[in-house]
C-alpha cells in the first residue's frame, strides 16, 4: 500500500543535486508520500556519471534523514551499467542487488523491479533469482518494467505455476498523451491479474505541466528536446483542455493531468519528479485533485480525438 504518487528519483545526481535532493525527498515525505522509485542505471547517461548516482544520494538520505520506516523504496536492475553488466540472468541480479544496497545503505529493497524485458534469459531463471532474494529478506516484492502484455502474462503465469514470487507491479509509458502503448493490452492484463501500476513520464517530460507551447519554449529546460514531438495539433488540443479543467478547479494543467492518471482505474501512483520544492508542491496537488465525470471525459475526447 502507497500514497498515490511516487518520487522519481531519475533527476538526483542529473538535474537536481545532493543537498536539493535531500530538501525534495523531505518535503515528499512530510506531505504524507512515501513510494520512491529509482533504479542503478541513474543516471548513467550523464557525461562524468557511471550509474549508482541516484542510488548514492538516496542512501546518503536516508542514512542522516533516519527515514527508513517511512519510505517504500523502489528500484530497478537490468539496464546496462557496463560491459557484462545487464540483463536479468540470475548471477547478475545476485550481484547486481547487492550493489543497490550497499548504495541505498539498507538492508532490503521494498520493491525490486526488472528494468526492462530480457528475452536472452529463461523467465523462470529470473524469478528464481527474486525467490532467492525474497527469502533472503533482502527483497520484500517484484516488478516489472517496460514488458509486453504477452511477455508479463508469460511471466505471471510461470511464477504462478511454478509457485515462484509473480510480479506485483508494472511501470509502463502512460500519460495524456502516450496511451495505446499502455490501454490496448497492458491495462486490461494489469486489472485482471491484480498488478499495480506506476507509470512513468506521467506528465509527459514537463509537456503537460503547460510549459512548452511553441517551439521557442524547447530551451527552457534540459528536456525540452524531448517534447517537440507533442507540439501538434493533438498536443496543442490537450493542453487546451487541460487549461479549461485546471480553471474550473482552480487548478493547474500539471494537476489536472496526474489526477486524470490517478483516476484511471488500475493505476496506482503515477511517477513524478520535481527540481524544486514549489515545483513538487504544485505536482503532489494532483494527489488531492478529485477529477468530476465531466472533466475526465473532456480530457479523454481531447486526448484520443
Amino acid at each position: 500500500m502507497v500514497a498515490p504518487l511516487a518520487f522519481g528519483g531519475n533527476v538526483f545526481g542529473w538535474t537536481i543535486d545532493e543537498a536539493k535532493s535531500f530538501s525534495l525527498l523531505d518535503a515528499f515525505v512530510d506531505a504524507g508520500f512515501n513510494l520512491v522509485d529509482t533504479a542503478d542505471v541513474y543516471s548513467r547517461w550523464v557525461a562524468g556519471n557511471q550509474g549508482g548516482e541516484s542510488e548514492t544520494i538516496i542512501g546518503k538520505w536516508l542514512k542522516r534523514s533516519g527515514r527508513r520506516g517511512q519510505v517504500v523504496l523502489a528500484t530497478k536492475v537490468g539496464m546496462e551499467m557496463g560491459p557484462d553488466r545487464k540483463g536479468l540472468a540470475k548471477t547478475y541480479i545476485l550481484r547486481a542487488v547487492e550493489d543497490s544496497l550497499k548504495r541505498l545503505q539498507t538492508d532490503h529493497i521494498d520493491l525490486y523491479q526488472s528494468h526492462k524485458d530480457d528475452e536472452s534469459t529463461p523467465l523462470e531463471e529470473t524469478a528464481e533469482a527474486y525467490d532467492l532474494l525474497i527469502k533472503q529478506g533482502k527483497v520484500r516484492a517484484i516488478g516489472a518494467s517496460n514488458f509486453s502484455a504477452a511477455r508479463l502474462k508469460a511471466a505471471l503465469d510461470l511464477a504462478q505455476s511454478r509457485g515462484l514470487p509473480v510480479y506485483q507491479s508494472l511501470q509502463p509509458h502512460y500519460n495524456l498523451l502516450e496511451r495505446a502503448g499502455y490501454e490496448a493490452e497492458l491495462e486490461p492484463l494489469c486489472r485482471e491479474r491484480n498488478v499495480g501500476v506506476i507509470g512513468y513520464y506521467s506528465l509527459a517530460s514537463g509537456f503537460l505541466t503547460g510549459k512548452y507551447r511553441s517551439d521557442a519554449d524547447l530551451a527552457k529546460s534540459p528536456r525540452g528536446a524531448g517534447v517537440k514531438k507533442y507540439l501538434d495539433a493533438r498536443g496543442l488540443r490537450v493542453l487546451a483542455a487541460l487549461d479549461t479543467v485546471a480553471k474550473q478547479h482552480s487548478s493547474t494543467p500539471t494537476a489536472v493531468a496526474l489526477a486524470w492518471l490517478i483516476a484511471r482505474p488500475g493505476v496506482t501512483a503515477p511517477i513524478v519528479s520535481a527540481t524544486s520544492v514549489a515545483q513538487l508542491q504544485q505536482v503532489l496537488e494532483g494527489a488531492r485533485l478529485q477529477l468530476d465525470a465531466a472533466s475526465i471525459a473532456a480530457l479523454d475526447t481531447a486526448s484520443l480525438g
